[in-house]
């Protein structure tokens, strides 16, 4: 790592290459995102930047949270590239078990106003009988896809109360979109949960008339 990062910490004394390095690997690798406050290269802009440069030369980004909190996730354009490669794509049944933990705990809770328009955090645990109810899949594939994605930080299984069985909400890899990322996810959400509505529509003549354009500036 060292070597990789050498150009960009080259310029600066022992101490500041420490707070960059530190800062770095508590973005890339810690679950929640992390305090500003608690690092002097996330608080200072210029720090920042290099944090940034760093993350940029193995394809991520910082994303920011709460306003004073970071975490990295992988750039827009590496994501896309990333996307189109079957090898970094989930199986079709975690993909199915995915988006109704997303509807139910996510896009459900948002149109009753219990959530804010951009978060993909919820606590509003979707149970695992909700899950059966509306899957086609054996309970032993289920749960194996369950598993997957709990490994994979795509889901978390939680309590919802001392009497309750909790159930899945999504996991700490939803706050490493980027909000460009954020707005894709939500576009698709409103195509899977409700393909024949008018905001389906919209989506869809958007996106048509981006190709168009894309194609036209080819």
């Amino acid at each position: 790592m060292s070597e990789l990062f050498e150009p960009l910490l080259r310029s600066y004394d022992e101490r500041r290459r420490a707070e960059l390095v530190a800062a770095y690997m508590a973005v890339e690798h810690a679950a929640e995102p992390v305090p500003e406050v608690r690092f002097t290269a996330l608080r200072e802009p210029a720090l920042r930047r290099t944090v940034e440069e760093m993350l940029a030369l193995t394809g991520r980004t910082l994303v920011r949270s709460e306003q004073t909190r970071w975490i990295s996730g992988y750039r827009d354009d590496v994501a896309a590239e990333l996307a189109g490669d079957p090898e970094c794509v989930p199986p079709v049944r975690e993909r199915a078990v995915l988006a109704l933990v997303l509807i139910h705990s996510v896009a459900i809770p948002r149109a009753a106003g219990l959530l804010a328009d951009d978060s993909w955090l919820s606590p509003y645990p979707t149970p695992v009988d909700e899950l059966r109810r509306r899957t086609q899949l054996p309970i032993g594939e289920l749960e194996a896809a369950l598993r997957r994605l709990r490994l994979a930080g795509l889901v978390a299984q939680v309590k919802a109360g001392a009497d309750d069985a909790g159930g899945f909400v999504p996991g700490p890899q939803f706050h490493r979109l980027t909000a460009a990322a954020r707005r894709r996810l939500q576009e698709e959400l409103i195509l899977a949960a409700g393909p024949d509505s008018p905001l389906a529509a919209a989506i869809r003549s958007r996106r048509r008339d981006r190709e168009r354009d894309q194609g036209e500036n080819r």
